[in-house]
């Protein structure tokens, strides 16, 4: 049987334990991950031109039927690359140390329709302070999914697993649209120029990314326009339901826990409270090296959750230090093959579409 709770005495050991690993990795960071970091962008730099090359020459049969397929895929890895392994962890701060103003957590602005700013405020502050506490991650769901039994039903939730499909389809800007916060505007909580005021950003950022994608360099192709545009939607689509895959399988299988949280509770939390929360709410994917590249390392999402401004290519190396202390105190540490965690979280979606029994019992 594993913990949920740990003594006041134990806590404060777990956190001390839990703040060794992470000081033993800071004080280790140097040269390594400075030539870390620039290798995975020379290679997204080599895919991306790979991918865009096949597509705007590789249009004349016969050999369109490998170019083709081939040009997308390579583009598509490339922007897996840039927005996980890349984007995503240079804008946590992960490589902030180096003093690179192109790597600069603040500065940083990476290709995808999500708006630098709007992500950061909407990621790095309240999806990682408020990791799955209920009424405060608006990331449990992206406020369009129910995935606990005690998140409110409502009828729009009996067609989520279509939501779930247009969500997996479209992450990139079901990601760029969270930090708008439509749900106010519903609820009468912010106005129509409110909202307008907050969709500015997306807009901005999406129209240039879209333009360059579906117009821009279609028109560079010159005779291949359709086949060029085609082929970027597809690699934005391979971007878009790995990177939904990755994270919900991070955030949402079985065994992660949901917190009803009040605002006074998670003032007061400690450090090893704090470190608890985040273990509870979280879960990694077994993978080799390869996978943990193309995951941006968030198949380590336990660790990721724990120390998000330490470079991501470390967490294999703090994964099994982690697991050992989780060990030693009893508490839970969720892993497992993709396989299942995504299956596992599909279930989720299906079984909370409908109404909890508990719920049920209780209208009753």
């Amino acid at each position: 049987m594993k913990n949920t709770t740990l003594s006041p005495a134990d806590l404060e050991q777990f956190g001390k334990e839990l703040d060794a690993i992470r000081e033993a990795e800071v004080a280790d960071l140097g040269e390594k991950d400075a030539r870390y970091i620039r290798r995975v962008i020379k290679a997204q730099r080599y895919l991306a031109l790979s991918g865009r090359t096949l597509l705007w020459f590789g249009f004349m049969p016969p050999v369109a039927i490998v170019t083709w397929p081939l040009g997308a895929l390579a583009l598509g890895v490339a922007k897996i690359l840039e927005n996980m392994e890349i984007g995503h962890n240079v804008m946590h701060g992960q490589y902030d140390w180096m003093g690179d103003a192109r790597l600069h957590s603040q500065t940083y602005e990476w290709d995808t329709v999500c708006d630098g700013d709007q992500w950061r405020h909407s990621h790095n502050y309240m999806h990682h302070t408020y990791t799955n506490v209920l009424e405060k991650d608006r990331d449990l769901g992206y406020a369009i999914l129910r995935m606990d039994d005690r998140q409110e039903w409502r009828p729009m939730f009996f067609f989520q697993p279509v939501w779930n499909a247009l969500l997996a389809s479209n992450f990139d800007a079901g990601v760029g649209l969270h930090d708008v916060e439509f749900e106010k505007y519903w609820k009468k909580e912010i106005d129509t120029q409110e909202l307008l005021q907050r969709l500015k950003p997306f807009a901005k950022k999406a129209s240039r990314v879209w333009f360059k994608d579906y117009i821009l360099f279609p028109l560079l192709s010159g005779p291949n326009f359709l086949g060029v545009m085609a082929g970027n939607f597809v690699a934005n689509l391979i971007r878009n339901f790995w990177a939904y895959a990755i994270i919900f399988c991070g955030h949402f299988p079985e065994g992660t826990e949901v917190f009803s949280y009040t605002e006074d509770q998670l003032k007061g939390e400690t450090r090893g409270q704090w470190y608890l929360r985040q273990i509870r709410g979280s879960a990694n994917i077994t993978g080799g090296k390869l996978f943990h590249i193309l995951s941006g390392n968030l198949s380590h999402q336990v660790e990721h959750h724990l120390y998000p401004d330490v470079p991501a290519h470390r967490y294999a190396n703090m994964a099994p230090k982690v697991q050992a202390v989780c060990e030693k105190y009893g508490v839970a540490y969720n892993t497992g093959g993709f396989f299942k965690q995504l299956f596992s979280v599909q279930k989720k979606v299906f079984r909370y579409a409908l109404p909890s029994r508990r719920l049920q019992a209780a209208a009753a």
